[in-house]
């Protein structure tokens, strides 16, 4: 998996008012936990955009006072309003320990289906999956070759070494359904939900279910 560095400072106190000042300066607070200790730094908000502005997925080396760790991000909240950075949280990886994280989905090849006049639909943009920080792939690629009208890949159907899919087994991931009957306007209002509940439901379930994090707002 591909590796981004962001640097962070350590936080002189912790809380609310900390954290507006912090905001205020265009940092965001922050948290690596899943270590020996919660560690609270601060890092500038325009650093997120390499992490957050893409659908790719890190690992993230935070440098904090000349001290590197190795984490992912694991959850962030936005202001309601303008969409500004609030709050992140990144785990901390530990060599020989799982972590969870989602993965993007790829597709390589064209669909029997498709030619035969069906559509495909993308239920699923990311899957998680669970393994060692070493064996996460960049995202994970499906062949559709073999897709006809009717059928589909669902999650028990992909197989990684070193990796166990978290998402439930009969998901469906990618289908090709049959398009007669519909106008192009009702696919595409259809695709379009449908992807928009995909992507929720991937945002709304990544990361392991994990301790207590945060210390503030």
């Amino acid at each position: 998996m591909k590796t981004v560095s962001l640097s962070g400072s350590l936080r002189e106190n912790v809380g609310k008012k900390d954290a507006k000042k912090n905001r205020r300066e265009g940092k965001v607070p922050c948290v690596i936990y899943g270590g020996e200790k919660q560690i609270h730094i601060a890092i500038e908000e325009k650093s997120f955009k390499k992490i957050i502005f893409t659908p790719e997925v890190y690992l993230i080396n935070i440098n904090v006072d000349g001290k590197e760790y190795q984490t992912i991000l694991q959850d962030i909240q936005y202001h309601p309003v303008n969409d500004n950075i609030l709050h992140a949280d990144f785990l901390e990886i530990i060599p020989d320990k799982p972590v969870t994280i989602a993965i993007p989905v790829k597709f390589e090849g064209v669909a029997p289906g498709v030619l035969q006049g069906g559509r495909l639909v993308k239920k699923i943009r990311k899957v998680k999956v669970s393994g060692l920080a070493e064996n996460l792939p960049d995202f994970i690629m499906l062949n559709i070759n073999k897709l006809d009208i009717g059928t589909a890949i669902r999650v028990k159907d992909v197989v990684y070494e070193n990796l166990t899919f978290l998402d439930t087994p009969n998901a469906v991931i990618v289908a090709v359904k049959a398009a007669r009957g519909m106008t192009a306007e009702e696919i595409a209002e259809e695709e379009a939900a449908e992807a928009a509940a995909a992507e929720a439901a991937a945002e709304g379930g990544e990361g392991a279910p994990k301790e207590e994090a945060k210390g503030d707002e």
